[in-house]
């Protein structure tokens, strides 16, 4: 993935899209197509309280930074994390201006509820990967606050979570070099989608009068 220039980087949000729906991915993130439903909304309000650029406060031990910009060159991605908090610690890295040293964790802000897979661990694994690259550290630990629950939960992120977020990118990569918008398996899932009109995922249940007769001349 060798690219020159930070644009062409791709968003780090789009993780979790692509996992949810690599069709939802490619439709927002390749076709540039977007539409607002009651969930995004949500989402946008719940993020606009954590998402106030350039505050950095201090408490006790602790300095929290709000809606910090991150990159990674090596995985060509970019994004902004809701929440880092630095805690002090023996075992971390010096900051700029700060005296002590200190453990970056990152906290991601989400409307809903811990999921069945693996997306949002995914997001904020690849939060962790670029501010190791940016701090010079290494990120075993995050959290994920969810709004229905109203409760943090805290996540190891592993070097098998890593593993896998890198494998997800390259595979995000594969799709937006070729401009490819695949097909997907439609499920219960596309009624809480917000691009469903522009997906028209009942289309794809249909099928072709081509394979129609296929089938037919295997029968």
């Amino acid at each position: 993935m060798a690219y020159e220039e930070e644009e062409q980087f791709l968003m780090l949000s789009g993780i979790q899209h692509f996992l949810f729906c690599r069709r939802q991915w490619a439709l927002i993130h390749i076709e540039q197509q977007w539409a607002e439903n009651v969930r995004t909304i949500e989402g946008q309000q719940l993020h606009s309280k954590a998402d106030q650029p350039f505050i950095r406060e201090k408490r006790g031990d602790k300095i929290v930074v709000r809606a910090m910009p991150v990159k990674s060159n090596d995985l060509k991605i970019t994004g902004i994390c809701d929440i880092v908090e630095f805690i002090q610690s023996d075992n971390g890295i010096e900051l700029a201006g700060v005296a002590g040293k200190y453990l970056a964790y990152p906290v991601e802000y989400k409307r809903g509820k811990p999921k069945n897979d693996e997306s949002d661990i995914m997001q904020l694994t690849a939060q962790a990967l670029c501010l190791e690259e940016m701090l010079l550290c290494e990120v075993n630990k995050g959290f994920i606050f969810y709004n229905e629950i109203k409760h943090r939960v805290e996540v190891l992120i592993t070097p098998e979570h890593k593993r896998k977020v890198k494998s997800v990118v390259t595979e995000m990569y594969s799709y937006y070099q070729r401009c490819y918008t695949p097909k997907v398996k439609t499920g219960v899932f596309c009624k809480n989608c917000s691009l469903q009109d522009v997906c028209m995922p009942n289309i794809m249940n249909k099928r072709s009068v081509r394979s129609y007769i296929e089938g037919k001349i295997v029968e």
